[in-house]
C-alpha cells in the first residue's frame, strides 16, 4: 500500500510540474520567473548550500531547464519545408537535448553523493592473502623500481602479500622477434627487470605472447597466483603504506563485494594545468570524477574499476574468466559484467596512490581517445542500458559514464552553429533577441549555477567546457571511427614520465589556430551585419555574442596547445621531515621541505655556501615510516641558495641498489596524508561570478601567449623542440 501511495504522489507531482512547465505565459513573466529562480538559487547557495535546501535549489533550476526544453521544442525549430534551415537547426536541437539529458543523469548520480567513508586503517582483524599486480609494457626500470619498492613497503603482513611484476615488454614473442634490434631490446629488458624484481623481493612474470593487451597480461597473472584478493597498480602508480589497510577490510563485510576502488592522485599536472599554470591553484580535472562522481556512483552500487589503485576479489574475477578484454577499456568493462552478475563495489575517497599523467598535449589526447573509444565499445558490445542483471540505477549510472564520451558531437555543433547565421544567413534558431534573453540566457546561467551546486570546489566555472573543447577537435574523428567500426581500435600505450626541453607549439596544435581564425572572422561578420542590417540587430548581436563566447574558449585553448618548456617531469609535494644531510663527510641537521619522484629540497642548518658545489655527491639520512629505522639515500646537489633558516639545497636522487629505491619510495609515497592535504589546499569554490571573471582574464592572457608562440614558430625561433625520453604506461 505504501509503495502504491508513493507512486501516486510521484505521478501527481510530475503532472503538477508538467502543468507549470507547459503553462502559457508572456515573455515578461518568463523573464521575471527566470530572474526569480536565479536569485533564489544564489541566496540558497549562500545561506543553505547543503541537505534538503540543495535539492530545492536544484529543483528550481530543473524547472527552468524543463521550461526551456518545452519552448525550444514547440517554438524555435525551423519549418520542415526549409531543409537548408531545418537540418542544421534540428542538429542544434539534438545537441541541446543531449546536454539536457546528461544534466539529468548528472543530477541523478551526484545530487546527493555518499559522504567520504571513515578510515579503516585500524579496524582490520583478518588479513586475507593479497596478490599485487604491477603490469608493465615499456616503462623505464627506475620508474618500476619506485613502484615495486612502494608496494613492498605497504603496512601489511609480508607473508600475506605477494608482489608481481607482470612484464609484457619481455615476452617470448618479443624476444624472438624477426627484428634483431627489437629482440635484443626485449632480451635486455627481460634480464634487467628480472634482476631488479629479485633484488626488491618481487616475483617477475612474463608470458609467451602479447595477447589482449593489459587485460591478457593480468589474466596471465591470475593463472600463476593464488591470493584471495588482487590489488592492481599501474607501473607509475605507487601506493602509500596504508593502501591495503584502508581497503581490504571491506571484503569481510560483504561476501558479494568484488571491488574497492580508490582515487588516482597525480604528482604532475596534465598539459592543460601545466600550460595554464593552474596545478597548484585549481582542482585537477580528475578530481571532479574521483571527488564527486565516483561517490555518486557508489551510492547506487555503480562505482567502477578504473584500471589501477583498486583491490578486487579473485572469486568474482574467476566467475567471468578474468578481466574482460572485448574493449580497450578493460577496467570499466569488467565492472559492468560483474555488476550485472550481482556483485557489489565500494569507493574509498582517499588518495592512496600517487602516479604520473601525460605531460604533452599529444599524449593527453591519445589517452583520452582510448578512453572515448573504449567507452563506445562498451556501449556497443555490452550496452549497459539494457544489460541483463543491472539494477535500474546502475543502468542510469553506466549510461552517464558511457554517453558522456559523445560530447564531441554537440561541442562541434555548438562551436559552428553561430557561423551558419553569420556567414550564410541560415535561420536555424527562430527566436527574437528578447526571447533569447528570457529563455536561452536564463537556461545557460541556471545550468552553470546547477553545475556549481553539483561540483562546487571540485570544478570551477567554464573549466569543463575548456577541457571538452580542447579534446573535441581530435576526439571527434576517433569517436566516429569506433562507431563505424567498433572492433577497429587497439590498445595503445599512453606515454608517461615525459618532459619538454623547450617551449613549443604542440605537434597537433594547427586545427586550434584555424578554428580561432574562423571564429575571429565571425566577429567581423557580426559587426558588418549589425551595420548592414540594423533591423535584425537584436538577433545578430545575440548570435554574435554566442560566437564571441566560442572565440574566448578557442583563445584560451591556444594557451593549452602552447607547450611550456619544463624539464621536471613531476611537481614537488610539500612535506616536513627531519633528517641529517651529509656534506663533505660531515652530518648537518636538516629538514626535508618537499619531494618529487626525482628529487627533494632540503633545508640545511649550519652549512656554508663555500662548502657546496653543483653536482657534488651528498646523502640524506632519515627515519623510515616502515620500521622507524634510519636509512641513507645518496643524492647529487643540483642547486642551492641561502634562506633565512639556512641553506636550501635542491637534490637529485641517486639510487644505486634496492635499499635506495625503498628509501625513495618511503620518502615520496609512504605518507598518503601529504597528498590529501595538497588536494584540499587547491579546493575552493570561487562562485559563478568570480569564477567567470577569473576565466575571462585567463583566456585573454592565454590567447596572447598562444599567438606569441605561433609568431615565434613562423619566424623559426620557436620550432618544435625535441621531447625528452618518454616511457609508456597502459593506463
Amino acid at each position: 500500500m505504501r509503495k502504491f501511495l508513493t507512486v501516486i504522489l510521484w505521478a501527481l507531482g510530475s503532472m503538477a510540474v508538467l502543468g507549470l512547465v507547459t503553462l502559457p505565459i508572456s515573455l515578461d513573466t518568463q523573464l521575471i520567473a527566470g530572474l526569480s529562480v536565479l536569485i533564489a538559487m544564489m541566496i540558497l547557495k549562500l545561506v543553505r548550500p547543503d541537505g534538503i535546501w540543495r535539492l530545492i535549489a536544484l529543483a528550481f533550476g530543473t524547472a527552468i531547464v524543463m521550461r526551456y526544453v518545452y519552448w525550444r521544442t514547440t517554438s524555435t525549430l525551423p519549418p520542415l519545408n526549409q531543409p537548408e534551415n531545418f537540418i542544421p537547426g534540428f542538429l542544434l536541437y539534438l545537441a541541446e537535448l543531449y546536454s539536457v539529458m546528461m544534466l539529468a543523469l548528472s543530477l541523478f548520480v551526484v545530487a546527493q553523493p555518499l559522504p567520504p567513508r571513515p578510515s579503516r586503517a585500524n579496524s582490520n582483524d583478518r588479513h586475507p592473502t593479497v596478490d599485487v599486480f604491477i603490469p608493465t609494457y615499456n616503462e623505464e626500470p627506475e620508474l618500476l623500481a619506485n613502484t615495486m619498492a612502494a608496494a613492498k613497503g605497504m603496512d601489511y603482513p609480508q607473508d600475506r602479500v605477494t608482489i608481481w611484476l607482470l612484464d609484457d615488454g619481455g615476452t617470448v614473442q618479443k624476444r624472438n622477434s624477426e627484428k634483431i634490434a627489437d629482440a635484443n631490446k626485449a632480451e635486455r629488458r627481460h634480464a634487467e627487470l628480472r634482476k631488479l624484481a629479485e633484488d626488491l623481493g618481487v616475483r617477475y612474470l612474463t608470458r609467451e605472447r602479447n595477447e589482449h593487451a593489459k587485460a591478457g597480461n593480468m589474466n596471465n597473472g591470475l593463472q600463476h597466483s593464488t591470493g584471495e584478493l588482487i590489488a592492481v597498480f599501474d607501473a607509475d602508480h605507487a601506493p602509500a603504506r596504508d593502501f591495503l589497510k584502508e581497503t581490504v577490510g571491506y571484503f569481510d563485510e560483504d561476501p558479494r563485494l568484488f571491488l574497492v576502488q580508490t582515487p588516482h592522485f597525480f604528482l604532475n599536472p596534465d598539459p592543460v594545468e601545466r600550460n595554464l599554470r593552474t596545478f597548484e591553484k585549481m582542482p585537477s580535472e580528475n578530481e571532479m570524477f574521483y571527488g564527486i562522481i565516483q561517490r555518486g556512483l557508489d551510492k547506487w552500487n555503480a562505482s567502477f574499476f578504473c584500471g589501477s589503485a583498486a583491490v578486487l576479489r579473485r572469486q568474482a574475477l574467476l566467475e567471468t574468466n578474468g578481466f574482460s578484454g572485448v574493449s580497450i577499456t578493460e577496467d570499466c568493462e569488467t565492472a559492468v559484467e560483474l555488476h550485472s552478475r550481482g556483485w557489489n563495489s565500494v569507493y574509498v575517497d582517499k588518495p592512496l596512490i600517487a602516479g604520473l599523467q601525460p605531460a604533452t598535449f599529444a599524449s593527453f589526447i591519445g589517452q583520452r581517445s582510448r578512453w572515448a573509444q573504449g567507452m563506445m565499445q562498451i556501449l556497443r558490445f555490452r550496452f549497459p542500458p539494457l544489460k541483463r542483471g543491472l539494477s535500474f540505477p546502475q543502468r542510469l549510472c553506466y549510461m552517464s559514464s558511457t554517453l558522456f564520451w559523445l560530447f564531441p558531437f554537440p561541442r562541434t555543433i555548438f562551436l559552428f552553429a553561430p557561423l551558419f547565421y553569420l556567414f550564410f544567413d541560415l535561420q536555424i534558431f527562430t527566436a527574437s533577441g528578447g526571447e533569447f534573453m528570457a529563455y536561452t540566457l536564463a537556461y545557460m546561467i541556471v545550468n552553470l549555477m546547477m553545475q556549481n551546486y553539483l561540483y562546487g570546489a571540485f570544478r570551477w566555472p567554464w573549466v569543463s567546457e575548456l577541457y571538452e573543447y580542447v579534446q573535441t577537435v581530435h576526439l571527434l574523428p576517433a569517436v566516429v571511427s569506433v562507431i563505424l567500426n567498433p572492433s577497429k581500435p587497439t590498445f595503445k600505450v599512453t606515454a608517461k614520465d615525459e618532459s619538454i626541453d623547450k617551449s613549443r607549439l604542440s605537434e597537433i596544435s594547427r586545427p586550434f589556430f584555424v578554428i580561432f581564425a574562423l571564429l575571429l572572422v565571425g566577429v567581423a561578420m557580426t559587426v558588418y551585419k549589425v551595420y548592414a542590417e540594423p533591423y535584425k540587430a537584436d538577433v545578430t548581436l545575440v548570435v554574435g555574442g554566442w560566437n564571441l563566447l566560442n572565440l574566448i574558449m578557442a583563445g584560451c585553448a591556444l594557451g593549452v596547445v602552447s607547450e611550456r618548456g619544463e624539464k621536471a617531469a613531476t611537481r614537488r609535494v610539500k612535506v616536513s621531515r627531519r633528517c641529517d644531510f651529509e656534506l663533505n663527510g660531515k652530518w648537518l641537521q636538516a629538514t626535508i621541505e618537499n619531494v618529487s619522484a626525482n628529487g627533494a629540497r632540503v633545508q640545511v642548518i649550519d652549512a656554508e655556501l663555500e662548502d657546496l658545489a653543483k653536482d657534488a655527491r651528498a646523502g640524506i639520512r632519515f627515519k623510515t615510516f616502515a620500521v622507524g629505522a634510519e636509512g641513507i639515500l645518496p643524492v647529487t646537489i643540483r642547486n642551492f641558495e641561502r634562506t633565512s633558516d639556512g641553506i636550501a639545497v635542491g637534490c637529485l636522487y641517486m639510487p644505486e641498489k634496492a635499499e635506495h629505491h625503498r628509501l625513495v619510495a618511503d620518502l615520496i609515497f609512504a605518507n598518503s596524508k601529504q597528498w590529501e592535504q595538497f588536494q584540499l589546499s587547491r579546493r575552493g569554490n570561487p562562485g559563478l561570478l568570480r569564477g567567470t571573471a577569473w576565466f575571462l582574464r585567463l583566456a585573454i592572457f592565454q590567447t596572447y601567449r598562444g599567438l606569441v608562440y605561433l609568431l615565434r614558430d613562423w619566424r623559426g625561433t620557436g620550432r618544435i623542440a625535441p621531447v625528452a625520453q618518454t616511457t609508456g604506461q597502459r593506463s
